[in-house]
């Protein structure tokens, strides 16, 4: 087995969707879904990062722009089409070591006539606005005339799928014949954002050119060229299709730009920046690699996730994000969550932290848009959006479908306002992390403030019970709405209110020019930080009658009691019997982690009885209905000592795309499952974590199949590579550091091997 490869072994059109998902290519500026251009059973995805739009939809959207992959070959007006003739091989693979595509397969047409196709396909790392095609072309038993058409497809929608929901967002402006190649330029309705897709194909034999014929057409909304090839029996026939993207983000609305570099691509050829494209992930893979031994499924599971994850990141643009479902499809309208804060950013932090500051610089570039929501719900400070685009304003639908179908309030908008401590939180952990001081003084601290604003706005004091609350809210569990003092909303608002009186006197100490300068902007004084710890300190978190068992939200434990006791195939939670599928509100049934969330995040502020009283209570309850809750239940499960569950959990996490546990891949990648794929291996099963004087500590317990697991992560900008295996530790290190191993403190030597034996 190649432990770099997804494959595809069968073709099977019923799947090709989910396939679409698994073999996206992307860079993190675009994704182009893996539509296999030889199926009519496709969901042409063609997503740029950053390109959202409303027009007639309910809200603003991710764009599904026109389609540059379109190509199409036929031998005598018959297609070479994997629905319309007999398939002989076939398999289809995502070499995610080189982030390249392969298909190969051999058909017969209707004639009788056998042809066989390979193909590659590559997104560059190397050039962003690049992309590119090969197929080879072998007839087996005939010679014949090759027919080449070449497409730009404008026709593209959102929701293709659902005719009440579909839309399209753009309007095309110009094709244009680029004698040769074909350029199709559109439009973005609302937003007047400006794509630019441009192609061109060549084939030649040493300095020959092979294609004949060319004509170019324009039919509706489709630009296309076309040519003739003659082909000879059982010669091999290479043509490749160039592609580059610009859109007005880029600062470049320039078709002769597009042209030029088209047409250069073209001439330094495929394979030239292949290779630059190659040396990119090659660097990148020296990052992010995790080398798991003896487990098979575990080692591919956990590379596919975190090269998706890479894929959907963009350094280099401090203004976009990474949606829920990655660039990979239209789920959740291309929309960010606190997924990104929470799930992602910890695998970004530790590998590239330059990554991570810039995702984390949207949500400064939003932060008016996080103030306008907090405005015109009546509070002060900054509201982060549940669901954002690029303005940072609220895009959460009204209105979606429960699980019977029926149409139904979606109040996540409204009240699940967690998010804005969950975005204070992960500004927090960069900073801790990195040290990165110039971040903090410049963007990080104002966002503290502004979400300390906006929960002293939302707090509610209660004068009978002299205590805080925070009341009509969701928490991280979406099945019950509407309720009061949820555990995890309470004390993150605490913790944020907390946080941002330490940052103000740490601000005031490093830099008080900048300290008044934010004093004097937000409207604050010392008297404020002053009053947030005041505050902090009676917000009201519920327990069980005093005992270490934390209430989910006030009246939590009043609800009907269920315990999940039966499993489907994919070993995920069954409804119990008798449950009322539209009455799950009514139940103590957990849609995800959401008390073990908490437990998490502030890991240093609860006990280990804590932690165990509360996994076992709410493990049975929690139906995972949510690719973020497993990863979490896998980490909790690791320090309570729940090893067996927590490899299941792990398992059901880094397959959750690849064996679609959830059934919806097909709408895209489940990206915070990538990330919380990444925190399974690193914070679980090494048990890396960071204490309060700042050291790094590792806690490693391995699964029995795991024979070593390797890694790398960055602190404060000194690379640490570990190596575990069941009777030793090895670790290397670029600077000299103190590390805790088991709860002891060991010096290490930079470029000396650190070796610590254990009794496992």
């Amino acid at each position: 087995m190649n432990l770099w490869e997804i494959e595809q072994n069968e073709y099977n059109p019923k799947q090709n969707k989910k396939y679409e998902t698994i073999f996206t290519l992307a860079n993190g500026y675009r994704g182009l879904r893996g539509v296999n251009e030889f199926s009519n059973e496709e969901w042409k995805g063609n997503f740029i990062a950053g390109i959202y739009d409303k027009a007639d939809a309910d809200v603003q959207e991710i764009v599904n722009n026109p389609d540059p992959l379109s190509i199409r070959f036929f031998i005598d007006k018959e297609s070479i089409n994997l629905d319309k003739s007999k398939i002989l091989k076939f398999s289809r693979s995502l070499n995610m070591k080189e982030s390249i595509l392969n298909t190969e397969f051999e058909i017969q047409l209707d004639s009788g006539k056998i042809i066989e196709v390979k193909s590659q396909r590559f997104v560059s790392m190397n050039n962003k606005h690049l992309w590119a095609s090969k197929y080879e072309i072998i007839p087996k038993n005939f010679s014949d005339k090759l027919i080449i058409e070449n497409e730009i497809d404008g026709t593209t929608t959102n929701s293709a799928n659902s005719p009440y929901d579909e839309i399209k967002h753009y309007i095309i402006k110009e094709m244009k014949d680029l004698e040769p190649g074909i350029l199709l330029k559109s439009e973005t309705k609302d937003t007047k954002t400006n794509i630019i897709e441009a192609t061109t194909i060549r084939c030649s034999k040493g300095y020959e050119n092979l294609l004949k014929n060319r004509k170019f057409k324009i039919l509706g909304e489709k630009v296309k060229e076309l040519y003739e090839l003659f082909i000879k029996e059982n010669e091999t026939y290479v043509i490749y299709k160039y592609g580059v993207t610009y859109t007005s983000r880029d600062k470049v609305d320039d078709i002769q730009q597009a042209e030029e570099e088209l047409n250069q691509f073209a001439f330094l050829g495929f394979e030239e920046e292949l290779k630059k494209h190659i040396e990119e992930w090659k660097k990148i893979w020296d990052k992010i690699d995790i080398e798991i031994e003896g487990d098979e499924k575990a080692q591919i599971g956990i590379r596919f996730n975190v090269y998706q994850l890479t894929s959907c990141a963009n350094k280099d643009d401090p203004k976009i994000s990474i949606a829920a479902k990655g660039l990979h499809g239209e789920g959740y309208k291309g929309h960010i969550f606190w997924d990104t804060e929470i799930y992602m950013l910890p695998f970004f932090i530790y590998t590239q932290p330059d990554t991570a500051r810039s995702l984390l610089l949207y949500r400064y570039h939003t932060l008016s848009g996080a103030r306008q929501n907090a405005s015109l719900n009546g509070y002060k400070g900054a509201q982060y959006a549940w669901e954002s685009t690029d303005t940072g304003l609220e895009t959460t639908p009204k209105w979606g479908k429960d699980y019977l179908g029926n149409p139904v309030r979606i109040w996540t908008g409204d009240e699940e306002i967690h998010i804005s401590a969950d975005i204070a939180f992960s500004i927090y952990e960069y900073f801790k992390i990195t040290n990165d001081e110039k971040f903090m003084i410049d963007y990080g601290s104002e966002i503290l403030f502004e979400t300390a604003k906006f929960w002293e706005s939302r707090l509610e004091y209660n004068y009978q019970k002299d205590r805080y609350e925070i009341n009509k809210v969701i928490g991280p569990d979406e099945f019950h709405e509407h309720v009061n003092n949820n555990a995890y909303t309470n004390y993150l608002a605490k913790w944020n209110l907390k946080k941002a009186c330490e940052i103000s006197k740490w601000l005031k100490e490093r830099d008080p020019i900048k300290y008044r300068k934010l004093e004097n902007k937000l409207g604050l004084s010392q008297s404020d930080f002053e009053k947030w710890e005041k505050i902090s300190e009676k917000i009201f978190i519920p327990r069980y009658y005093g005992s270490p068992l934390i209430e989910q939200f006030e009246g939590y434990f009043n609800l009907k009691d269920y315990t999940i006791s039966q499993w489907d195939k994919n070993k995920m939670p069954l409804w119990p019997k008798s449950v009322e599928l539209d009455k799950i509100n009514q139940t103590q049934l957990v849609k995800q982690a959401d008390v073990i969330m908490l437990l998490l995040l502030l890991d240093e502020e609860f006990d280990l009885e804590t932690k165990k009283v509360n996994y076992e209570y709410y493990e049975k309850r929690t139906m995972h209905k949510s690719s973020l809750s497993p990863s979490m239940y896998s980490i909790m499960g690791l320090k309570v000592g729940d090893t067996h569950n927590a490899y299941e959990y792990f398992i059901k996490t880094v397959m959750t795309d690849l064996e679609d546990n959830q059934g919806n891949t097909e709408y895209g990648l489940h990206a915070a499952s990538s990330g919380g794929s990444w925190q399974s291996v690193v914070y679980g099963f090494a048990g890396l974590s960071i204490d309060k004087e700042g050291i790094l500590s590792f806690n490693p317990w391995l699964p029995k199949l795991w024979e070593k697991l390797a890694f790398k992560v960055v602190l404060r900008n000194t690379e640490i590579f570990i190596s575990i295996y069941k009777d030793k530790v090895i670790i290397q290190v670029t600077e000299d550091i103190n590390i805790n191993i088991f709860s002891k403190t060991y010096f290490i030597e930079k470029q000396k091997p650190f070796i610590l034996t254990f009794n496992n």
